[in-house]
């Protein structure tokens, strides 16, 4: 059935009058009437008794009107969700980070997003940095927030938000209580990284601090993720070093301590597709780029 026939049909059989149906059309009347016959012709039903003063809808003619106007319905419907999306207005967005990102200024972000956006689906996981880049990649998710970067020609990638590292130690541990420590003096500490893989990997980073304080630590402990050390460090297995926003989430049994010594600090980055055009995307990313220039305004 053509569509355009059966908005046609729909105009004249809610008229019951072919001239007032063409003007609500704006059509002559003669192809209307052509058009009316045509799909009575392609049903092979009447849908219209005629007279010459008046034209009455057949039971035919009542069933197609009721249908008629629930497909127009839903086309309109479509069109109007099929342009949201399009606009950005609505739709979905998969968004990954690593696991100490959820502490941070992230979730102010995902607010203001939502704010902006209150339409859009957000649909949003946990993963290591292999697992962003192999999804990433795969266009598995549109968005990724990786420590510190994603490297790869398929992948661009930018800096969101840097931030110092602290020490987590257990809270029954003289270094709880004690005044701030230097890096160097605690090389005979058992120090938890993580990931354990893949491998290199932010336990590397932190493997490169203790280096250029001129040491390697006595013991480590490789923990899968993030939530695993800072569990480890919590019971007493060892301390740790952490991204400086992990301290905004308080854990029991940790303590978040400053310290003197090296400290280049760890960067957050988002990270899209190279190819990625869709406007969620660009939106979240244009909004992500403002909301990074303002905290570093603010000095967070």
């Amino acid at each position: 059935m053509d569509f355009r026939r059966l908005s046609y049909f729909v105009a004249v059989a809610e008229e019951l009058h072919f001239g007032r149906a063409a003007t609500r059309l704006g059509i002559a009347q003669p192809p209307l009437s052509r058009q009316i016959a045509q799909l009575e012709s392609d049903l092979g039903v009447l849908l219209f008794d005629r007279s010459r003063s008046q034209i009455r809808r057949t039971q035919a003619g009542d069933a197609l009107l009721k249908r008629g106007r629930d497909i127009m319905d839903q086309v309109e419907r479509a069109e109007r969700e099929v342009r949201r999306i399009g606009e950005g207005a609505a739709g979905r967005l998969r968004i990954a980070f690593v696991g100490t990102a959820s502490h941070g200024v992230l979730p102010e972000l995902i607010r203001e997003f939502r704010n902006a956006y209150p339409d859009i689906e957000l649909a949003l996981s946990a993963m290591n940095n292999a697992e962003l880049k192999t999804a990433l990649i795969a266009r598995q998710i549109d968005v990724a927030f990786a420590r510190p970067a994603l490297v790869d020609d398929e992948i661009r990638c930018f800096p969101f938000h840097e931030e110092p590292l602290i020490l987590a130690v257990p809270a029954e541990s003289d270094l709880a209580r004690a005044k701030v420590p230097r890096l160097s003096d605690l090389k005979r500490e058992t120090f938890v990284l993580y990931p354990r893989r893949p491998r290199p990997s932010f336990a590397d980073q932190i493997l490169d601090v203790c280096k250029k304080e001129g040491f390697i630590p006595a013991k480590e402990v490789l923990a899968q993720d993030f939530q695993t050390a800072i569990s480890l460090v919590s019971v007493g297995v060892g301390i740790a070093l952490v991204p400086r926003s992990v301290s905004l989430s308080p854990r029991h049994g940790v303590v978040y301590r400053d310290y003197e010594g090296h400290n280049p600090g760890t960067t957050i980055s988002l990270a899209v597709r190279q190819d990625n055009q869709g406007i969620h995307t660009q939106n979240f990313a244009t909004l992500a780029k403002s909301f990074a220039r303002k905290i570093q305004k603010d000095g967070r």
